[in-house]
């Protein structure tokens, strides 16, 4: 079972704003959350801070301050390392050299 964390959407606005996220971008992301019922999935989130141009450090600083330990942020980042390696080449296999 996946695990569920919780924060406020001020708790989020505060985040975002100490890393110099404008206030009507943190509103769309805010606004984002708001269409699927306040309920996003992590990689999900992930792609939004990342379109907004925050770096990758600052997003696991970010994930850490809601309570995901690092191994969950490091799968995070590699789900989404898998994901835009597939969208650029297609299928990716396993090969396996013996």
């Amino acid at each position: 079972m996946a695990a569920t964390f919780t924060v406020s959407r001020v708790e989020i606005k505060r985040m975002l704003s100490s890393l110099g996220i404008a206030d009507k971008r943190i509103d769309e992301i805010l606004s984002s959350m708001d269409k699927t019922h306040r309920h996003v999935n992590i990689v999900s989130l992930v792609r939004m801070l990342q379109n907004t141009g925050i770096r990758q450090r600052d997003i696991a600083n970010i994930l850490r301050r809601i309570g995901i330990g690092d191994i969950s942020v490091a799968k995070v980042f590699d789900v989404i390392d898998e994901t835009r390696i597939s969208e650029a080449f297609g299928k990716v296999v396993e090969i396996n050299v013996v």
